[in-house]
């Protein structure tokens, strides 16, 4: 407890937004098994560094004042909802493709362009707008001092990496890449519908 912040709440609740299900944590998945655990590690620091950032944001209010920007939140939910399809465009044509090819995959060529695929992923994320926007408002009282706020940023943020990471670092094993290499077509295909259906969420939502 830090004043009336209860921290334990707060981490329970981000444990369970970034350790379940999603466009991140299956992009994390399909990069590590197909890319290899370098590729892996850097799309899932990509994903963390986006998380930070509307982390903050929302720390500072910045989340409340685009939200109130209807506008520029429909911008960023037709360009995140764009941009899950376009994965799943991608997962689909490697799934019909029977060669294994590194052109047929959806990992990105070089280490850089892997960790901004993941930046990109979770910055136009509109979900995770409202989770820390959520998180903060829930958990963190009005008037909480600065070294409040920087110990949530801090601790979220450390959990939120240990878990993209570790999912890096898990399905980049050993066991994984040889289910993957066995299963490549049916796997790419599962993450296709699974992109497809969160990119198709975000882009009929209506959100208030």
């Amino acid at each position: 407890m830090i004043g009336e912040i209860n921290l334990f709440i707060i981490l329970a609740a981000a444990l369970i937004g970034a350790g379940s299900p999603g466009p991140s944590n299956l992009a994390i998945a399909g990069t590590s098994m197909n890319g290899g655990r370098r590729f892996g590690v850097a799309l899932a620091l990509g994903i963390t560094t986006g998380s930070w950032i509307w982390s903050i944001a929302a720390a500072f209010g910045l989340g409340a004042v685009m939200l109130a920007n209807a506008w520029a939140f429909e911008v960023l939910r037709y360009f995140g909802a764009c941009y899950l399809l376009f994965l799943a465009y991608k997962s689909a044509r490697s799934a019909m493709t029977a060669e294994v090819s590194k052109s047929n995959y959806s990992v990105a060529s070089t280490l850089p362009a892997s960790y901004a695929k993941g930046l990109a992923l979770h910055l136009t994320n509109p979900k995770a707008i409202f989770f820390f926007g959520s998180l903060f408002s829930i958990g963190v009282p009005v008037g909480s001092s600065a070294m409040d706020l920087a110990i949530v940023i801090c601790a979220v943020g450390i959990q939120s990496s240990l878990i993209f990471v570790g999912y890096a670092l898990l399905f980049s094993s050993p066991a994984m890449v040889a289910g993957y290499t066995k299963l490549r077509r049916w796997f790419e295909g599962v993450f296709a519908v699974a992109f497809a259906l969160a990119g198709l969420k975000v882009l009929t939502a209506r959100m208030s």
